[in-house]
């Protein structure tokens, strides 16, 4: 007999259960009763896990204890050797490598706040992250540390050439005992841990401050969603328990999908991570079927890709049983294709921003077969609901700007108190979406009230480069577009006016802005016109209008 949404529910939340509720004082912010309170006991409950593999690059396997020891031992490196005290900020920039997740643990084991760099961002974006923040420290691999010697910061450096002035990983890290031990260092749910940054709609990006209690929330809520599909659909609950969970992960550490989605939720569960160079689905089709991934997690770009390799067919995926994606809209014809290609799996969506510490709604079975359409339904520790202009709730079914609350949301932005009181109002995060939520409950993606593009997962707003094209002294007017892509939902496209008299190529301009801003940011489609660009009364370009004329309706 199926189960109501309300049924599962109460079942998973009972008192005593895993996902038991309690209230933060009289706030009406609901929590997971049971979730860490803080980073360093995630860290010490994953030794429970031992000798289990937690990460695989390529044909290193490290297991639970493994990454422990190196975590703790770098700790005490950085208090020791470095006086990294309780709320320093120390920066990590690199790709996905295993020193990633021993970095990050390690600063957040000794009470420090990480600062995930972007490993994408251009020399000026990296140094703005690393002064914006205070950093009191840099990890870096190879590739970053040569964009990171003028920052007048101690440097780390993994895995590549390590500069003048810089020290080498390893030899931080020096002898790695049994016995070693977590710095002393005393946390609450309340102390802030992470610095995320996030593209701001105009100027400089901004700096995502989370909590303990945002982090230790996290892997529950995702760990929620991956239960209440199997409830839903009739399955025993307990068996799915015990099933261990290898997970591919195809995104970034760097971004909260891959940080909280994939990473500490691994740690929660006692799974296997797989981590990759760069997303490449020829690889990850090897790798799928070597390591025997159960999950593959990303944007919806990363299994649009996976299905459409030619050799697709030629691996064994039969481990595989969960195609999950979030971060960029997932066009109906993904589930489609998924379901036609990767038949008996279970594609699941979810909705999340830097600002909600990943996960905040998830979709999956049977809802989503039924819905689409919809990001799903909230976890039961976080509320939703539509305002309008002046902050009022809207009915079901009409639409508004999305606002969310619960334990996920971040504190506010780093050292911006003016875009914190703007962004975070009366305890609820305004998201900038509009959505409409229908009469179960289901929430529903209408437009995107910011002016951004999502591609393949990053977001790349379009004031930043616009800016950055107004530097050029040939543009005289500029407008940043999303022009759509089966594979990655949207690329950048830019319509130019080019000043009297002057001149450029689409080409010149990609050149131009190779050192300026991050690669995918470029402009991939640019669009020269003799006519100004459509402008509102106040001024503001009227992007719809813009884009009917250069795509079409």
């Amino acid at each position: 007999m199926a189960l109501t949404h309300a049924q599962v529910t109460a079942q998973l939340t009972g008192p005593g259960q895993l996902f038991e509720i309690e209230e933060i004082g009289d706030t009406g912010v609901r929590t997971w009763k049971h979730a860490p309170a803080h980073f360093r006991a995630l860290l010490e409950m994953s030794r429970f896990h031992d000798d289990k593999v937690f990460l695989v690059y390529e044909d290193e396997h490290l297991t639970f204890e493994d990454v422990f020891r190196r975590a703790a031992t770098l700790a005490g490196r950085l208090v020791e050797e470095y006086g990294v005290t309780k709320g320093d900020r120390v920066a990590v920039a690199m790709r996905n490598y295993p020193e990633w997740v021993i970095s990050f643990s390690a600063v957040l084991a000794a009470g420090a706040i990480a600062v995930p760099l972007n490993a994408w961002w251009t020399e000026p974006e990296l140094t703005y992250g690393v002064r914006d923040s205070g950093a009191k420290l840099l990890i870096a691999d190879g590739e970053r540390a040569s964009r990171l010697t003028s920052t007048g910061v101690p440097l780390i450096v993994t895995r590549g050439e390590v500069p003048a002035g810089a020290r080498a990983f390893d030899d931080v890290l020096g002898e790695v005992t049994a016995d070693v031990r977590l710095p002393d260092v005393r946390l609450s749910p309340d102390d802030p841990a992470t610095i995320f940054y996030t593209s701001g709609t105009t100027g400089n990006p901004k700096g995502a401050l989370g909590s303990h209690r945002n982090l230790g929330q996290s892997p529950m809520t995702v760990a929620y969603g991956l239960l209440r599909a199997v409830a839903m659909a009739g399955k025993d609950v307990a068996a799915a328990t015990g099933t261990r969970r290898i997970t591919l992960l195809t995104v970034p550490l760097f971004h909260v999908t891959g940080c909280f989605s994939a990473m500490t939720t691994t740690m929660f569960s006692g799974g296997g991570l797989v981590l990759m160079y760069k997303w490449d689905p020829g690889q990850a089709l090897r790798l799928i079927e070597r390591e025997k991934v159960t999950a593959m997690i990303g944007v919806p770009t990363s299994a649009w890709q996976l299905m459409s390799h030619p050799d697709f067919g030629r691996h064994d995926l039969s481990s595989l049983t969960t195609v999950g994606y979030g971060g960029a809209p997932a066009p109906p014809k993904l589930l489609e294709r998924i379901t036609e290609n990767l038949p008996e799996r279970a594609p699941s969506n979810g909705y999340g921003m830097t600002e909600t510490t990943a996960l905040a709604i998830g979709h999956g079975g049977a809802d989503y077969q039924a819905r689409p359409d919809s990001i799903g339904l909230p976890s039961p520790v976080v509320d939703v609901r539509v305002v309008d202009p002046m902050g009022e709730e809207v009915p079901p079914g009409e639409v508004g700007e999305l606002c969310v609350r619960g334990p996920n949301v971040i504190m506010g932005y780093w050292n911006k108190p003016e875009a914190t009181a703007e962004t975070f109002v009366g305890g609820w995060l305004h998201t900038g979406d509009l959505a409409k939520i229908d009469e179960e409950g289901f929430v529903y993606i209408v437009d995107r009230a910011k002016d951004m593009v999502i591609r393949g997962g990053e977001n790349v707003y379009c004031a930043e480069v616009e800016a950055a094209l107004f530097e050029h002294p040939a543009v005289d007017d500029a407008a940043v577009i999303g022009v759509p892509h089966d594979e990655l939902g949207e690329e950048v496209g830019a319509v130019i006016r080019l000043a009297p008299g002057q001149s450029v190529t689409p080409e010149g301009l990609r050149t131009f802005l190779a050192d300026r801003i991050a690669k995918f940011k470029i402009p991939v489609h640019v669009w020269f016109r003799d006519t100004e660009l459509p402008r509102n009364p106040g001024g503001k370009i009227l992007k719809t209008r813009l884009r009917r004329e250069i795509l079409g309706p």
